[in-house]
């Protein structure tokens, strides 16, 4: 080997070493750019609501509880002085809120670089209803994301470079699209419905990149998870099982990983310039449950176009959200 050769080679492997461990100090300079990010408030959501904050983006975090999200501004605001930072309510379940948060901010801005669809709730029971009569996880994880982002298109359309990361989870491995019971009216397991909300993200995140490429649109959407990451909303699934809380609280810090090393490959697909559109982005440790960012395995039945476009069928129907490509 010559020794420019040599040099490439050793600037190559600098490089990839660099890439494995992929901090929030790599993310680019976001000075001029708008962020929105629901379930900002805590966990995943928070972390990247304040990374991105702190890389120079405005931000625009959302949440149910308005005590909570103007706390988490002030937290921002204390960790990262002179940072662009706002709280917005809207419960990703009901198809109303949603409208009227995205009506507040098409009225508040003209462009929005990067929307991360983060919000979420896990293993209910029994089983909850949402207002519009969807079964709650698939609403506030995937039908008022759904919706948001089809709201959302033109402010999106007007930033060229506009990412669109919509938070998926290992748990689609075992999810699946019941489409004669999409609500779990006739047979309701948390975990089950859990985990078809995620492939149904996933699904989406997906598919919505693939429609971007089809009409000639320069913006990119781009899936990511978390891997095993400890939050609010597992803690609060075990809420009533104190022992169980525990256990699992003690078994993720072992296996798992916190919520700002979770919110790692969100933030990676948000700002990183060598990201593409269509790629799933995770931890790249054991088995995806912790580890720095890197390009996550999809399982087959999630590339399933077919599915994925039924599925998007369906959602327009039942939210009455149209895209306007």
């Amino acid at each position: 080997m010559t020794l420019a050769g040599s040099d490439r080679a050793k600037q190559d492997e600098e490089r990839d070493m660099a890439a494995e461990h992929w901090t929030v100090r790599d993310i680019p300079p976001l000075t001029g750019k708008t962020a929105l990010v629901t379930g900002g408030t805590s966990g995943i959501g928070y972390e990247t609501a304040l990374a991105l904050a702190g890389a120079g983006a405005e931000v625009v975090l959302t949440g149910r509880n308005p005590g909570t999200g103007n706390a988490a501004v002030e937290r921002i605001r204390a960790a990262h002085k002179g940072a662009v930072v706002c709280y917005e309510p809207v419960d990703t379940s009901n198809l109303a809120l949603v409208r009227d948060l995205a009506s507040r901010v098409k009225g508040r801005f003209k462009a929005l670089d990067i929307q991360v669809n983060c919000a979420g709730l896990t293993r209910l029971s029994p089983r909850q209803v949402s207002f519009d009569g969807f079964e709650m996880q698939l609403a506030a994880n995937y039908l008022g994301h759904f919706a948001l982002t089809a709201h959302l298109l033109p402010l999106l359309r007007a930033s060229p470079m506009a990412r669109v990361v919509s938070l998926a989870s290992i748990a689609h491995k075992k999810g699946v699209i019941n489409f004669d019971d999409l609500q779990s009216e006739r047979r309701y397991s948390p975990l089950g419905a859990y985990r078809q909300s995620k492939l149904a993200m996933l699904l989406f995140g997906l598919e919505l990149n693939r429609r971007f490429v089809a009409h000639g649109w320069s913006q990119i959407s781009v899936p990511a998870h978390p891997g095993l990451a400890l939050t609010r909303i597992f803690r609060s699934a075990l809420a009533r099982r104190p022992l169980m809380a525990e256990l699992v609280d003690f078994g993720i810090r072992l296996v798992g990983q916190s919520a700002a090393m979770g919110a790692l490959p969100v933030l990676y697909a948000a700002t990183a310039p060598d990201v593409k559109g269509g790629v799933y982005y995770g931890p790249k440790g054991f088995l995806d449950l912790k580890g720095y960012p890197a390009e996550a395995r999809v399982w087959p039945h999630a590339q399933n176009r077919e599915t994925a476009a039924r599925l998007w069928d369906v959602s327009v129907e039942l939210t009455g959200a149209h895209y306007e490509f």
